[in-house]
């Protein structure tokens, strides 16, 4: 049994008398040399407990003993032998790779060979060697957390922890940090991951699964997987609108989860019983199949938590909206050029998006995607080419073309010190609303994204998922054709995914087209095309299942979206070399 690094006991942290404590009673312990996750939803209390572990906080009752050292009594032993990624970008940006390496090594006391010694092992480690003398504000999303990783690591820390450090970062990215956090196992390094992904809890070695402050699991994840054995279907054959369909399976009282996964539906039960749906109030039922597949952490971490609840019948399906008169492309992109100096950003992008698709554009960190996507909503004015929505040019008709998009910024982007309400209606009037249209939208938004116990709540301090909440309803309220969506659901949990798509699903059901940008695979999945983007170019354009059957290899027969996002980046650079 590996040796006990640090002892969590009893510990309860209180920070208002008037509001539940945002940790209850929680014990447990990280071992030398392992991968501790620690997942749970929004709010859970997940960066809480970090911050207790790093001396950072105090528990209000209970202790924690890093080494031996208490992080109340002893928080400067702590502090020297513990490395601290934190959840947002803690770095200074205007400042060199270089220059931030060094500020950290004279903070941690690293001086003379020893600083350049562990300099150049850090820039090799992290592959930023050839970056060192730029800006850290003008590295990838990827490139960020590698710096962020490495800045943590300059006094080598026995406890690394680390706060949602894949956040934003695409899956070739997110490979390569694992890689770095699993070789420093190989120097007895502890390492705490907390994570909104869950697919990363099952590569740890141990999981601390904790909501509303409470821990509800503490152990390997394969085994709080086995909670499901027998219980996760795949349905496929789907002749029917299969968001439709997964809208009314979530209706049934034996399903407790349930997700779009290309061109089939994910769905996790109560019990296995036969039939596990009730088959005759489901369109279509006749030629769909059904058949049992491997669970993962996920389905687990869904059935513990109760499948979500209002998630799985909220929506805005059950709107009025209706979009009329569409066009038969209301997106199009006509060879989309943007150049930077001599640099190319986007190269020649062409392609149409039809009336209520779900359209993807992925791509590696810095490939061009972002770049694309500005272009289409009107944002960044190309070099070369043309943006379309509706038959209107972006840059000849702006007005015109604008009032029928809504846009969701991958950074919340609403006015922090107003309240709720006071968004709703600023963003209606800044979409033309006028008269008793503004009330009637903000009322009915309030209503569809269950804010009105939040309407006089700063917007700045709402819980990560009511704010993508609200910044979807200012998307929407004016009934836009297109919506844009940058990264919308970046280090949301899977419960706030789940109720994010949901509405997005509605709005396509009504024929709202959709442009989204992701890193997060599963949320790709729900696209009807995805455009993989890299080096500026398009390099594949089809449906998810199609990626995924073009990924196909003697050694990987099932290839994940995951995998065929990698596999095709990396064929592609075989073949088109530098």
């Amino acid at each position: 049994m590996s040796e006990t690094l640090v002892t969590i006991h009893n510990v309860t942290k209180v920070f208002t008398p008037e509001q539940p404590p945002a940790l209850a009673d929680i014990s447990g312990i990280i071992p030398k040399g392992e991968i501790v996750g620690l997942v749970g939803p929004d709010g859970a209390g997940k960066t809480t407990l970090i911050r207790l572990i790093a001396g950072l906080l105090k528990p209000t009752e209970g202790f924690i003993t890093v080494a031996g050292y208490d992080t109340v009594n002893n928080a400067e032993e702590v502090h020297y032998f513990t490395g601290y990624m934190p959840q947002k970008f803690g770095l200074y940006e205007d400042l060199t790779v270089i220059q931030n390496l060094n500020l950290y090594a004279d903070l941690r006391g690293i001086v003379g060979e020893e600083k350049k010694a562990v300099f150049e092992r850090l820039l090799r480690f992290t592959g930023l060697a050839p970056f060192k003398n730029r800006l850290a504000g003008a590295l990838s999303g990827g490139m960020k957390q590698k710096l962020g990783l490495a800045c943590a690591l300059v006094k080598k820390p026995m406890l690394l922890l680390l706060d949602e450090p894949s956040v934003g970062v695409d899956p070739i990215s997110r490979r390569e940090l694992w890689k770095m956090v699993n070789d420093l196992l190989a120097e007895d390094i502890s390492v705490v991951w907390s994570t909104a992904y869950l697919d990363e809890a099952e590569k740890c070695h141990t999981v601390l699964l904790i909501n509303e402050g409470k821990l509800l699991f503490n152990g390997k994840p394969q085994d709080l997987t086995k909670r499901v054995e027998g219980r996760v279907f795949k349905i496929s054959n789907i002749k029917v609108n299969r968001r439709e369909l997964l809208r009314n399976i979530l209706r049934q009282e034996n399903v407790v989860d349930g997700l779009v996964q290309g061109d089939d539906l994910r769905i996790v039960v109560k019990e296995k019983k036969t039939p596990i749906l009730d088959l005759e109030q489901l369109k279509g039922h006749e030629e769909f199949q059904i058949k049992p597949i491997p669970p993962r952490f996920e389905d687990a971490f869904m059935d513990m938590l109760g499948g979500g609840g209002q998630w799985k019948t909220s929506g805005l399906a059950a709107t009025t909206l209706q979009i009329e008169g569409a066009s038969e492309h209301i997106v199009e992109a006509q060879g989309l050029t943007k150049k930077f100096g001599s640099f190319t950003a986007a190269d020649d992008i062409t392609f149409s998006i039809a009336k209520g698709e779900i359209f993807g554009l992925l791509g590696p960190n810095g490939a061009g995607k972002t770049t694309t996507f500005k272009m289409l909503c009107g944002l960044l004015q190309p070099t070369q080419g043309k943006a379309l929505v509706k038959d209107f040019d972006l840059q000849k008709a702006p007005s015109n073309a604008r009032a029928r998009i809504g846009y969701m910024a991958q950074k919340f982007s609403l006015y922090g010190t107003l309240s709720v309400l006071q968004n709703l209606n600023f963003f209606a009037r800044i979409y033309n609303l006028k008269g008793k249209e503004v009330g009637s939208a903000v009322s009915r938004m309030l209503v569809i994204f269950n804010l009105q116990n939040f309407h006089a709540t700063p917007s700045e301090k709402l819980p990560l998922g009511f704010k993508q909440r609200l910044s979807l309803a200012c998307a929407t309220m004016h009934h836009p054709d297109v919506l844009f969506l940058d990264e919308p659901t970046s280090g949301v949990d899977p419960i706030a995914r789940r109720e994010f798509w949901n509405h997005i699903n509605g709005l396509v059901e009504k024929g709202v087209t959709i442009l989204v940008t992701t890193h997060f695979m599963d949320e790709a999945e729900y696209c009807d095309r995805i455009a993989l983007i890299y080096r500026g170019k398009i390099i594949q354009m089809a449906a998810p299942d199609k990626l995924k059957e073009i990924a196909k290899s003697p050694q990987n027969p099932s290839p994940s979206l995951d995998d065929a996002f990698i596999k095709l980046i990396e064929e592609y650079d075989a073949s088109h070399p530098l």
